[in-house]
């Protein structure tokens, strides 16, 4: 078991559920959690890819840290379709000093498992990750 200094470990349901995501876009996102009963980050939540970028804002808790992935689709101005997966590190200034702590240490870890992952966002309330960042990211 990974001690908290090195991170927790990853479930593989973690990596799978990635992969569903970047290969078969059968999602839009995926939130994930650090339950520390099983000293491992886990899916908490995935979104179906028809959900919108509001339904993936409001599956954050508005006092504890989580993790996501996010499959974001525009077009651009040659109207070509793309999309890019970002990594959100949700941490707000209202959760604890302790889970903070936990998920700031574990994050690099993390992200690691996943290849493909174009862009990283950190946001410690909602407009730093609001829709217009990610456009702006993502262009």
């Amino acid at each position: 078991m990974a001690s908290i200094r090195s991170g927790m470990g990853v479930n593989d349901g973690c990596k799978l559920t990635f992969l569903e995501l970047k290969r078969k876009k059968m999602h839009r996102y995926i939130i994930f959690k650090i339950d520390e009963k099983k000293k491992e980050v886990v899916v908490e939540k995935t979104g179906s890819a028809i959900e919108s970028y509001d339904d993936f804002t409001t599956s954050f808790p508005e006092n504890d840290c989580r993790y996501a992935v996010l499959d974001y689709d525009f077009v651009t101005e040659d109207n070509c379709h793309r999309s890019k997966i970002f990594f959100i590190y949700w941490s707000p200034s209202t959760s604890r000093i302790r889970t903070k702590f936990l998920y700031a240490t574990s994050k690099d870890r993390f992200r690691r498992e996943f290849d493909g992952i174009h862009y990283e966002v950190q946001a410690t309330d909602p407009s730093e990750m609001d829709i217009e960042v990610i456009k702006n990211r993502a262009n």
